[in-house]
């Protein structure tokens, strides 16, 4: 094994990806979802079966009947980071908060003490297919943050900071940490009880692009205090990509020595690029007590959080169905604190005779 790899264990087929604490959960989610043939319903053709998640078939339909995705469920006790790549997702929970992002947008959400929030793929689109690809992402929260007031943040995808060499056959999209930043250009700030919030946490979440010829170096890691690093290959496996000097030809995930850079490099025969996910952070250093989607410290606090649940349905849910999607037309948006924005306009392009 190289200097900066520790280990290698190799991804599975589906499901969740090994995390390292602060990250509780990853889920490559790549869905080739077909154009909506419903008459703008935005359903699938054929319904699932409330629990879809086979890794061989096109796409899947998860917890969703006629929409793909993920009906309104509950959490507690830590943070999700959705950071899409493709596609669109609507979201709605308990709080009133809503929206419709994608293409590069982030939605980083505090659970805290209790959300109920629904995650549906609509197929917004009839003229094309509507191909999908996130991560979902959970970060804990310490013990002294479980139960704050859940809070909600979206990052359109112009605000989203991304580096390219200057070849331009590498780039690494900075969904969330001090790194690659150029000049005058500052990360989006997480929400305020996030373990992110402080910069000694160290905490980054990147994905990372490289093209046949290029070469990238993740740098060593800012903080002085112990950092858990994970990089997972995603994509371009059958490259023969180089880390660390070490060629890699399957789908990983590398501890790494976060002390050390870490070069990485394709070479100009590979068939295809190559992709990477970075996710990293100071560790809580707590006691992880998890049920479904409840995390927490104690089992007593696990059961105290089915009970508040079943008491209160954390606020219960103020909207017209469990699967909760937008109008077709409706265009990407975020409704936070009963306040609606939208992404920013591209600058129109100049004229000139």
């Amino acid at each position: 094994m190289s200097a900066a790899i520790l280990r290698a264990t190799k991804l599975p087929t589906s499901g969740p990806y090994p995390t390292l604490d602060p990250f509780l959960f990853c889920v490559y989610h790549s869905d080739d979802y077909p154009a909506d043939e419903s008459g703008g319903k935005m359903e699938t053709t054929f319904p699932g079966n409330g629990s879809d998640f086979n890794p061989h078939a096109p796409y899947r339909m998860y917890h969703g009947q006629h929409i793909p995705g993920f009906p309104q469920h509950p959490h507690r006790g830590f943070e999700t980071i959705t950071a899409t790549m493709e596609g669109l997702i609507d979201h709605a929970d308990s709080v009133g908060n809503a929206g419709r992002y994608g293409e590069g947008d982030v939605q980083w959400m505090t659970a805290g003490g209790g959300v109920v929030h629904g995650e549906m793929f609509p197929l917004v689109h009839s003229d094309r297919p509507n191909s999908l690809r996130l991560f979902q992402i959970w970060l804990n929260l310490p013990a002294v943050s479980k139960m704050v007031q859940p809070s909600f943040a979206m990052f359109w995808n112009s605000d989203v900071p991304v580096y390219k060499t200057d070849d331009e056959k590498a780039s690494v999209t900075v969904w969330a940490g001090d790194y690659f930043l150029e000049e005058n250009v500052t990360q989006n700030s997480p929400p305020p009880d996030s373990w992110a919030s402080d910069p000694s946490n160290d905490v980054a979440v990147l994905h990372i692009t490289v093209q046949p010829g290029g070469s990238i170096v993740i740098p060593k890691a800012n903080s002085s205090a112990d950092i858990n690093r994970s990089v997972y290959l995603i994509e371009g496996h059958e490259s023969n990509v180089k880390v660390d000097g070490k060629v890699i030809n399957e789908k990983v995930c590398l501890t790494m020595d976060a002390t050390k850079d870490v070069p990485i490099e394709l070479d100009q025969g590979a068939k295809e690029e190559v992709q990477f996910l970075l996710l990293q952070g100071k560790p809580i250093n707590e006691p992880v007590a998890q049920h479904g989607p409840f995390v927490m410290n104690t089992q007593s606090e696990i059961r105290d959080a089915f009970m508040d649940y079943q008491r209160t349905q954390f606020g219960g849910w103020p909207w017209p169905k469990d699967d909760m999607v937008f109008p077709q037309d409706k265009g990407r948006f975020a409704l936070i604190d009963g306040k609606e924005t939208r992404p920013p306009s591209p600058p129109a392009e100049s004229c000139s005779s």
